[in-house]
């Protein structure tokens, strides 16, 4: 009796401990800065990601927020090329895509206010000073731009974020580019105020670096990392973790080297080496006590033991690693040498894939390599193109903007529609998949888009009444409206091939797939067919909700079919 009075108090401590955070809501926000160093690309957005999944799996409300110090007033101008894709977010807002990783670790919305750049503030400065909210005063970068940026992060942290319309409690903070950036330096200096103003204990500053290995002598350099150090201790900020990144385990004596240089603990250098899958970064973190860190450090009231929601992660990113059979997509689009471009459809199709126990074997075709002309410049080239596309189970023509390429995205069309091979057209790729059925089934021969051909006799897509061409950016618009897919035989000739205007890859989660794109992979493996006639249920082996919310059923991964 005594034993089960004893069980029964510890079940209800620990409930306590890690669930009820009541106590925590009425204390001051918490703020999580992650920095990096040596180059850029280094991974913060994945690190900022996994350390906000890992609070959030202890009972924490949390947010984020990305900083990018260009002067653009956000990413919907830049080529794919540039900083790869542009991620569009539930208010139209089109900002950088470790948004999409935040949103996609987390399972939030966020708002385009969560991204800021430098030409957001500017902005935001320059037109108070024309209103005279500075009443004649020189505006300056301090005090004017760095209040700005403090203002804006401590305002943007208080939005909820998810269906629990209470504040959040923990705000990620992933400063873009490299400390020693001239871009940067307002931010870094907003940041080096803000510690003070917030409190150290309401503060922590993640520092991300590198390690890097030469071929020529195969030793780690703990230089980089010290050196980087250095220059953010320099400019104001103080490292209270140094994450290193490595293509392989960092060893101990070069931790050991580290935490003496930089002045930190050993326990405060965290290594994240290159994994099989960004699912397994927010494990090892954990696996090296960063839970126990960040309850002291920032006074949090949790349980230093990881929750269910961790175990889950550990469970995918397990079982991922553990995928035997492959499904190969052929992803013809325009920007297929940065696969950056197409993040987010890479992480729906994945998260599809692992959802019927299928590892993604992604391959990306230029369409321009599809047409006759590259068949007469460079024959090699176009034979390949066609051999991968020949190869594929399924075939994806995704978003994209501009006439190049698009002959080459309409015969990778018409071949999946006369080949019968699983289709699925996105934005462009459903505009054009019209125009491709218009010509050879209605035999329109000039069918054609308005944004290609305006005068063409056949307008198969036109442009949105509302929408006006002017300024550029804030044009790519999603939609929420629930869609029926209607399966009736005497309609279906064709597996799937489905088509839509609005970004579905953009909603997609890991533990909940978009249904677009899981149609596509369940009708590439041959399993959409028995789902539909099941009433929309998984097998026992497929079955997803083995590492999704215990209190979840099948009917997570129901598409929306009468």
């Amino acid at each position: 009796m005594f034993r089960g009075i004893a069980l029964l108090a510890a079940f209800w401590w620990k409930r306590a401990s890690v669930h009820d955070t009541r106590a925590f809501s009425s204390a001051p926000m918490k703020y999580i800065l992650v920095t990096g160093g040596v180059i850029s690309g280094i991974g913060k957005g994945i690190i900022a990601s996994s350390i906000g999944t890992i609070l959030k799996s202890c009972g924490l409300r949390v947010t984020a927020i990305k900083i990018d110090p260009y002067i653009n007033i956000d990413a919907g101008t830049f080529s794919p090329y540039e900083h790869g894709e542009v991620f569009v977010l539930d208010d139209g807002g089109e900002v950088d895509l470790d948004l999409g990783n935040y949103e996609r670790f987390l399972d939030i919305r966020l708002y385009k206010d969560n991204n800021i750049t430098t030409g957001k503030i500017y902005q935001h400065v320059i037109n108070k000073e024309r209103h005279g909210d500075y009443l004649g005063k020189t505006v300056q970068v301090v005090p004017h731009i760095t209040d700005a940026i403090q203002e804006w992060v401590i305002k943007q942290a208080k939005v909820p974020v998810d269906n629990d319309t209470r504040e959040p409690q923990i705000c990620v903070i992933e400063l873009g580019g490299t400390i020693g950036d001239i871009e940067g330096m307002a931010f870094v200096e907003a940041f080096r105020q803000f510690q003070f103003r917030v409190k150290r204990d309401n503060f922590c500053n993640i520092h991300v670096s590198l390690v890097p290995q030469p071929t020529a002598t195969g030793e780690q350099k703990s230089k980089p990392t010290q050196n980087s150090v250095r220059a953010l201790r320099g400019l104001g900020l103080s490292p209270d973790l140094i994450v290193c990144r490595s293509t392989k385990p960092v060893e101990m004596p070069v931790k050991e080297k580290i935490s003496m240089f930089c002045h930190v603990e050993p326990e405060q250098v965290i290594f994240v080496h290159d994994v099989s899958s960004t699912y397994r970064v927010p494990v090892l973190l954990e696996e090296q006590g960063i839970i126990t860190y960040f309850k002291q450090r920032l006074n949090l009231p949790i349980d230093e033991q990881p929750s269910d929601l961790l175990f889950k992660w550990k469970r995918m990113a397990d079982r991922y690693e553990r995928m035997v059979q492959n499904c190969s997509i052929a992803l013809v689009g325009k920007y297929t040498k940065l696969s950056d471009c197409y993040a987010s459809v890479f992480k729906a199709l994945e998260h599809s894939a692992m959802s019927i126990n299928h590892k993604l074997n992604l391959m990306y075709i230029d369409s321009v390599e599809l047409e006759d002309s590259t068949k007469n410049e460079d024959p090699v080239k176009y034979h390949k193109a066609w051999e991968k596309l020949c190869k594929a189970n399924g075939i994806l023509v995704p978003g994209g903007f501009g006439l190049r390429g698009t002959e080459g995205k309409l015969q990778a069309i018409s071949w999946a529609r006369k080949r019968k091979i699983p289709f699925l057209g996105v934005c462009l790729g459903m505009q054009l998949a019209v125009v491709e059925f218009a010509r050879n089934c209605l035999n329109w021969e000039d069918a054609n888009s308005t944004e290609f051909e305006p005068n063409t006799t056949n307008p198969v897509v036109i442009d949105m009444p509302e929408h006006h061409p002017g300024d550029m950016g804030g044009t790519m618009r999603l939609g929420k409206r629930r869609t029926v897919f209607k399966t009736e035989d005497s309609v279906l000739n064709h597996p799937y091939f489905v088509g839509v205007q609005f970004h579905p890859e953009f909603s997609s989660r890991p533990m909940q797939p978009s249904p677009p794109y899981l149609g596509l992979l369940m009708a590439a493996t041959g399993k959409l067919s028995p789902y539909l006639k099941t009433g929309c249920k998984l097998s026992n082996r497929d079955r997803y909700s083995d590492f999704s919310d215990g209190s979840s059923s099948e009917k997570e991964l129901e598409l929306d079919v009468n």
